[in-house]
């Protein structure tokens, strides 16, 4: 019973302070995730798995930070059970990275994982596509909050403030 709650809440609440924590923040005011993970010059199979380059590995390593602070809060609980959900949570990030080696997930599979509102690597793979989509690392049902909450900060966003600074270039100067 304590190696299932601790593993639930590796990955639940894991993956809601990284999608709000690191993700979110990343997508509205920062580059690294977005120069990494989206760079469509670059193979998302891999950026998630065999990348050595420094600044992947930290994308990845940032990304990872709030599992493992969960993690540790819910040593105490089960042991096993953390580290269950870390593996868990990484095996998750390897499969999520799949569509792009030709992985299609069996009908079996999704009619599992649907109800449970797991991302897919279909699901995934239309984040890589669109940035503005599919948020979530391992639970879909963080998306729509996700989208919400950039909506929302969105007018202090980097893409506003550099649009803004873009417009203000191209004014014209008054006398």
């Amino acid at each position: 019973m304590h190696l299932a709650l601790a593993t639930l809440i590796v990955l639940v609440v894991g993956d809601f302070t990284s999608t709000f924590f690191y993700h979110v923040p990343q997508h509205l005011w920062f580059t690294l995730h977005l120069r990494t993970h989206h760079d469509r010059k670059r193979s998302y199979w891999d950026h998630a798995v065999i990348s050595r380059s420094p600044e992947v590995l930290l994308d990845g390593f940032l990304g990872a930070v709030p599992y493992l602070v969960i993690a540790a809060f819910v040593w105490q609980i089960s042991w096993p059970g953390a580290l269950l959900g870390l593996a868990l949570g990484q095996l998750h990030v390897w499969w999520r990275h799949t569509t792009e080696i030709g992985w299609r997930t069996p009908a079996w599979m999704r009619a599992i994982a649907r109800p449970l509102q797991i991302v897919l690597p279909e699901d995934h793979d239309g984040h890589h596509r669109n940035p503005d989509i599919e948020f979530g690392d391992i639970f879909r049902f963080y998306d729509a909050p996700a989208r919400a909450l950039i909506a929302k900060l969105a007018p202090t966003s980097r893409r506003v403030r550099n649009a803004a600074l873009r417009r203000s270039k191209r004014a014209p100067v008054r006398a």
